[in-house]
């Protein structure tokens, strides 16, 4: 490929052949210099014929770590990407800090751009380009499942997204794409909740019922409901709920079965307006720590781990399970609600519920498609004749 002035442009993180020499080299993303490409016994590859064996060396130098950028020494004004990594981190430790955000959430973000500044930190950003950090995510042997890229790309997106906002840095990554997300849904049978609930003390299974009923997040929604939020109408309880996740508030109602449940905790306890409604057997709300630690436990007493599919069971498949019964009208006579609706229920945008589980379990998504071809819901497909 030529240039508009005529000049042969080298690609930059494959291997390329020079006719000079007539050896094979490689130029790593956002720099000039050649590097030649050698065999294993440390002799410069030859020949145009011999572009397998350049490509396997170039493989071999990317999984031995070598495959990283190299900047000059920067000025004292000069803006590098350690420093936008550092000042992101710092403003995330501010809002865990606050409760704002989950520590969990601060903790994996640190790491990742930990992980980022080890490979380009010394960078300036005016020469950070996207092949660098498609090329971090590449480098990693362990991050092979786009949810793992998916976080990575997006943390590093949101530190520079930061510096832009707030040091008037300019963005050299807008518009470097994300893997597309890939929600793992996972709903539970009625057999199965009533296994999860029979092999859990009491509070955790009231815990994963109200979690089951409601469609609450497991640890930013329901484990934070105080007394305060709950409060009765005229055609029954209402939650008033708020997200640390969306920072936005919704009331939801719930279901007579867990307003029972609500009314028997509550009164069970001394009068409170900000105690939480759910806690642990010492009287503490549910985090994330102890309650993921109880799920896993009750996988392995009912041998879930040993199931390809109820091994991937966890807290949040709660969630999943609201969603998937809504849609399918388990509550309703087989009458599943709107998109909008379980999206207002949920504390979701309708695009994020469409996407997340309309596609996979919405009727009102399905049901034109059948009818579409003929196939509506008093029809019945006869079988196909051989």
């Amino acid at each position: 490929m030529k240039s508009d002035t005529g000049r042969r442009r080298r690609p930059r993180g494959k291997a390329w052949h020079w006719r000079q020499t007539n050896g094979w080299y490689y130029t790593q993303p956002g720099t000039k210099r050649r590097i030649p490409l050698k065999d294993e016994d440390g002799r410069l590859i030859r020949g145009r014929e011999n572009q397998q064996a350049a490509e396997l060396a170039l493989a071999r130098v990317r999984v031995s770590g070598n495959w990283r950028p190299t900047a000059e020494p920067a000025d004292h004004d000069t803006v590098l990407v350690a420093k936008v990594c550092s000042r992101y981190i710092e403003y995330c430790d501010q809002r865990a800090a606050a409760g704002t955000i989950s520590q969990d959430y601060c903790k994996e973000v640190t790491r990742y751009l930990n992980e980022l500044c080890s490979y380009c930190g010394a960078l300036p950003v005016t020469e950070l380009r996207k092949g660098h950090v498609q090329l971090w995510v590449e480098n990693h042997p362990t991050w092979r499942s786009p949810v793992t890229q998916r976080f990575a790309i997006g943390s590093v997106l949101a530190a520079f997204n930061f510096a832009q906002e707030h040091d008037d840095v300019v963005n050299p990554l807008k518009g470097l794409k994300k893997p597309p997300p890939r929600p793992r849904l996972h709903s539970l049978t009625q057999e199965d909740e009533e296994a999860m609930c029979g092999a859990t003390v009491k509070p955790f299974a009231d815990f994963l019922q109200a979690a089951i009923q409601t469609g609450l997040r497991p640890f930013c929604e329901l484990a934070r409901l105080t007394a305060v939020d709950v409060f009765e109408t005229e055609r029954g309880m209402m939650w008033r709920v708020y997200s640390t996740k969306t920072k936005k508030a919704r009331k939801i109602p719930v279901r007579s079965r867990v307003a029972q449940m609500t009314r028997e905790l509550l009164s069970s306890r001394p009068s409170d307006a900000n105690s939480p409604v759910f806690r642990n057997g010492q009287g503490r709300p549910w985090n994330k720590n102890t309650g993921v630690g109880r799920f896993r436990k009750i996988r392995r007493d009912l041998g879930w781990d040993q199931d390809p599919v109820r091994c991937r069971y966890s807290c949040y498949s709660c969630r999943h399970t609201f969603a998937h019964r809504m849609l399918g009208g388990y509550w309703n006579d087989g009458v599943g609600c709107s998109i909008e609706t379980l999206a207002e229920l949920m504390g979701d945008t309708p695009q994020v519920a469409f996407d997340h589980y309309g596609r996979e379990w919405g009727q009102h998504f399905q049901e034109p498609l059948w009818s579409a071809i003929g196939l509506g819901a008093n029809e019945r497909q006869a079988p196909e004749r051989s």
